[in-house]
């Protein structure tokens, strides 16, 4: 696999990682009307794996998907490509799941977003974090890792649409790009 630097994060952590935060997730939520929100596409992969560690049985899946880079280049403008099909949330406590946490834009936009329907409750987990990338202030509830400012792909991630089905987290080579 030429086109990696490094495998930054093994699919075994992950695994564990998505176990420990079902655990905990469940045990936060477990008397509450849950919603989970996936940001497309970069969440598919952890937001699956993850939807099926909560051991909440009744709670509904949702999907928004925003637009902010092309390529490796990050857009000042944030789209919306697609929104919530659920129109109702005032009586749901909302999870957001996100890929990857850098500048906090995104995250922000899609929170303001969904805050603006009057959720019982708001809460963000992540599962990549690049602290130092931050923008603004604005910090997951949940998180999975920590990780260095480097260009990752895997685990549904992507460099112009490849590499999603990776199942671990790897640095893409920058002679790919």
């Amino acid at each position: 696999m030429d086109f990696l630097d490094e495998i930054l994060i093994t699919e075994n952590k992950i695994n564990s990682k998505v176990c420990e935060l079902g655990q905990k997730i469940t045990h936060d939520y477990k008397d509450k009307n849950l919603l989970l929100v996936g940001i497309l596409k970069g969440s598919i992969m952890f937001f699956t794996d993850l939807s099926r560690e909560i051991n909440i049985y009744n709670c509904t899946l949702d999907f928004i998907q925003v637009s902010s880079y092309t390529g490796m280049i990050r857009n000042n403008k944030i789209n919306i490509l697609k929104n919530l099909s659920t129109e109702d949330i005032t009586n749901f406590d909302v999870l957001i799941i996100e890929d990857i946490l850098e500048s906090g834009h995104t995250l922000e936009f899609v929170k303001n977003m969904i805050n603006s329907k009057n959720p019982k409750s708001l809460k963000t987990c992540v599962l990549l974090d690049k602290p130092e990338l931050h923008k603004i202030n604005i910090k997951a509830d949940y998180v999975g890792f920590e990780i260095p400012d480097k260009f990752v792909i895997g685990y549904g991630m992507d460099y112009n649409e490849k590499y999603r089905n990776l199942p671990f987290i790897g640095v893409l080579n920058k002679k790919y790009i």
